[in-house]
């Protein structure tokens, strides 16, 4: 698995933190998107529910629950903390609030006694499906393995092949045309710093890697991530006789997704010692695109006060486009006075330009089966004391794959390779969310919670999750109500700073973070 993952990174030259593909199918798919809230206050369990507009993206039948139209804004507000436990060392990371928009937009119905389905709404929405915000730190001291390993690997197994072809030819030249080579971006920048060269004891030369030979190294990492997808949808929904409700949506997420990153190691017994002091990696990456997708839903209350839901959300087709830039810095730590300091950008490995790469992405089926239970259920909602709701995902994150547009033929065994690592490490789960509401004539009390399963097979070594409890209040009163709710996270992750080749084991940095989020939002009945 790892040498295919360094073997796509090597054919397009680009480095993205030792291979992200797999990651970015899982960015892409393992998140919890944000909602009015109302939705975010009940965990986002509003799959049976409806009468609110984050129907338009979880059970769109629920916008057929409406009876009259509505306008609804909800700003928000996410906070960042988290924290790195990394080979027995903890680290935590914070930053300022970032501004978001939940669900927005507008709801439009239409009733006709004469008609089947008498009762038909009309919505557009706007809504962050998914946030980007983060800020990871973490670092340790390693005597196991080092970030140049496998760039240390790759090499050695391009000078072993240029010397079977000639033997005589020089380290020198080998190295030079290396640098001109399709090896990986990253691979070239440690030769270029040198921290990967080749080594001769007057009788035979040998590839290594500096950072290696220092024995124990000191590592750290930071990791800056921005952005979302904010999801356009339309939406239309009919009722028939308040017993069965139809809905579907089309839906136009927008990704705008960036990552600034700093990688280091440094020789832990200090300088002068060895020809090691420091290397330092970081980063610039960026993914923008549009996808489209659909989402169809039904609604049943086989009696007054039971509502039974079904979703289905079809794949989203993403259309995306990467940047990427990158600088290395190397100290070699050789005889004082000289120069030891070596550092190269991509762009000037890359003929003065940063690499681009545009590529498609299809994320899994997602099934949504929903339950409520509506207190004193009544037509009139003003007369309804509350309800408690449910719902079940299944999710298949194994199937995400990427393809190439424009079908370039000639690149599809790459992409092959890379959609069966995804299907290799990640598999299919279950995600739960519970919520309830008590009203008091105007006022009401919410309280919700929802877990998302751990989508990577090796579960016994890779410990996810996304675990949120979440609360809010509401006020309704002659056809204005505002919302607010606070959603707190207990998630669990695992970041990979660099893959080793097989069969040795990858090093894991354990990311717990409370990345909570406030939600407010103010709609008007029209």
């Amino acid at each position: 698995m790892k040498k295919i993952l360094t073997g796509f990174i090597g054919l397009f030259s680009i480095m993205i933190s030792s291979a992200q593909i797999p990651e970015d199918a899982l960015r892409m798919t393992w998140n919890v998107p944000s909602g009015t809230a109302r939705q975010q206050a009940i965990g986002g369990a509003s799959g049976a529910l409806g009468g609110d507009i984050t129907s338009a993206f979880i059970n769109p039948a629920g916008i057929g629950v409406y009876k009259r139209g509505e306008f609804v804004i909800s700003p928000g507000f996410s906070f960042m903390n988290s924290k790195g436990s990394f080979l027995g060392t903890d680290a935590r990371a914070s930053s300022s609030p970032k501004f978001h928009l939940g669900t927005t937009g507008v709801v439009w119905t239409s009733y006709d006694p004469s008609r089947n389905w008498a009762n038909t709404a009309f919505s557009l929405a706007i809504n962050r499906t998914a946030n980007f915000n983060s800020n990871i730190a973490y670092k340790g001291i390693n005597d196991y393995s080092s970030f140049s390993e496998p760039l240390a690997n790759e090499f050695f197994d391009y000078y072993m092949n240029q010397k079977q072809m000639n033997p005589m030819k020089p380290d020198e030249d080998i190295i030079d045309d290396a640098l001109n080579s399709n090896l990986s971006l990253l691979t070239r920048m440690g030769l270029y710093t040198y921290l990967i060269d080749v080594e001769n004891d007057g009788t035979s030369s040998t590839v290594i890697s500096r950072a290696e030979q220092a024995g124990i190294v000191n590592q750290e990492q930071r990791i800056i991530t921005s952005g979302g997808i904010t999801e356009a949808a339309i939406s239309f929904a009919a009722n028939k006789n308040d017993r069965f409700y139809l809905g579907g949506t089309i839906g136009i997420p927008i990704v705008n997704y960036s990552r600034k990153s700093f990688y280091e190691e440094s020789d832990f017994h200090g300088t002068g010692n060895n020809e090691f002091s420091y290397s330092n990696y970081s980063e610039d990456y960026s993914s923008k695109g549009v996808g489209l997708n659909a989402k169809v839903g039904f609604i049943a209350k086989p009696v007054d006060n039971l509502r039974l839901g079904l979703a289905v959300h079809t794949p989203t087709l993403y259309a995306l486009n990467d940047k990427f830039s990158a600088n290395m810095e190397t100290d070699i730590d050789i005889a004082p006075g000289s120069n030891t300091v070596f550092n190269v950008s991509s762009a000037d490995l890359l003929n003065g330009e940063n690499p681009q790469f545009k590529y498609d992405l299809v994320t899994p089926w997602k099934f949504v089966l929903s339950g409520a239970m509506v207190l004193n259920e009544s037509a009139s909602v003003s007369e309804q004391q509350g309800f408690i709701t449910a719902d079940i995902e299944y999710v298949s994150y194994k199937s995400s794959k990427f393809k190439v547009p424009d079908a370039d033929f000639s690149l599809e065994g790459y992409f092959d390779d890379i959609n069966s690592t995804v299907k290799e490490i990640y598999k299919p789960a279950f995600n739960f969310r519970l919520g309830g509401e008590l009203k008091f004539n105007t006022i009401m009390t919410r309280l919700g919670f929802s877990y998302y399963g751990n989508p990577y097979k090796d579960t016994e070594n890779l410990k996810a999750r996304k675990m949120n409890i979440s609360g809010g209040l509401g006020y309704r009163d002659k056809g204005m109500f505002i919302d607010l709710s606070y959603v707190h996270p207990l998630n669990k992750d695992v970041h990979i700073p660099y893959r080793v080749d097989a069969p040795r084991s990858n090093v894991l940095a354990d990311i717990k973070d409370s990345n909570g989020w406030a939600v407010l939002t103010v709609g008007f009945k029209f």
